[in-house]
């Protein structure tokens, strides 16, 4: 398993700062592929999500870039932009060829340097790196400086990172998805309830608070700072309304490992990319995605080293 590259024509590169603990990912799609996109947490950073969306002139995306770096980090966007207008990709206007690249950041601002974000030269550098090999997970990319369960703050938190799985239907469709996680809330386990990375009682301690009651008894973290951001892509020939579609089923793969999710104070986005003429239905497909997401939540945080003085679950 390669995780979202497992998807024909999708390429995946990342760009790393592992001093700054801040990067990039571009998911680059060619020149065929339909977008759709579900936004469900109330502190987004992004761009170009309306290209995205049923009615769009555009009929095609052709990358979705993920950074930290809080807004700062849009920059990186412009970086894959370049490198594939050199390359002759984009919606043609008469006049160029404007790639369409719409992109989402998470906050990883308190962890490494706040002052060193994602840059136009990082997206580009994210950009020439792509390739259809298998993807690298755990601290790179825009997983670099993530983390979860900060409802008692960072030094209780732990470390996350980017994290990819697939699932093959018996059509033989393929779904697979890609995920970059910061979220507020603990990362869990679907198969059995249980919390396999989050808040800490102490910061010395390797014993869940369980950010959900803690929240319930009246223990809130910081309000903003928070994100999920997660692209799935399917081989399956689907239309914009049904790719949108498709990003909302995927999501219920968040809603499953991430608790609390969705919060007031979290930036959660979920992308989807049509990408094939394999034929499968919206709703075949939302069960493989959310169940992708759910395979690449765990090993997000499964693959995250310590880094920053926030412990990880690989060493």
């Amino acid at each position: 398993m390669k995780g979202l590259t497992d998807v024909r024509g999708i390429l995946v590169g990342h760009a790393t700062d592992p001093d700054a603990l801040t990067g990039c990912t571009a998911i680059l799609c060619g020149s065929d592929a339909v977008g759709g996109v579900d936004i469900r947490g109330s502190a987004t950073g992004s761009c170009e999500l309306d290209t995205l969306r049923p009615g769009h002139v555009a009929p095609n995306v052709h990358a979705i870039v993920l950074a930290g770096g809080s807004a700062f980090g849009l920059e990186a966007t412009c970086g894959v932009r370049d490198v594939l207008e050199k390359r002759g990709i984009g919606f043609d206007t008469g006049v160029a060829r404007v790639p369409i690249v719409p992109g989402a950041i998470l906050f990883d601002l308190g962890i490494g340097s706040a002052h060193v974000r994602p840059t136009r030269e990082m997206g580009a550098q994210a950009a020439l790196a792509a390739n259809d090999g298998p993807v690298e997970e755990g601290n790179v990319g825009a997983g670099t400086g993530a983390t979860v369960g900060k409802i008692l703050g960072m030094k209780q938190a732990m470390k996350s990172g980017i994290g990819t799985a697939s699932v093959v239907l018996g059509s033989g469709v393929v779904v697979a998805a890609l995920v970059a996680v910061n979220a507020l809330g603990d990362v869990i386990d679907p198969t059995n309830g249980r919390i396999i990375a989050g808040a800490r009682k102490s910061p010395d301690s390797r014993e869940f608070a369980n950010s959900a009651l803690v929240m319930k008894n009246g223990v809130n973290g910081p309000i903003v700072g928070h994100t999920v951001l997660a692209v799935v892509a399917t081989n399956a020939r689907l239309d914009r309304v049904q790719t949108n579609k498709l990003a909302a089923l995927a999501s219920i793969g968040v809603v499953r490992t991430i608790s609390p999710v969705n919060t007031m104070g979290d930036g959660d986005i979920t992308f989807a990319i049509s990408l094939g003429s394999e034929r499968a239905t919206v709703d075949e497909a939302g069960v493989a995605a959310a169940e992708a997401i759910e395979m690449a939540f765990l090993r997000a945080v499964r693959t995250a080293k310590t880094a920053g003085g926030i412990p990880g679950l690989a060493g």
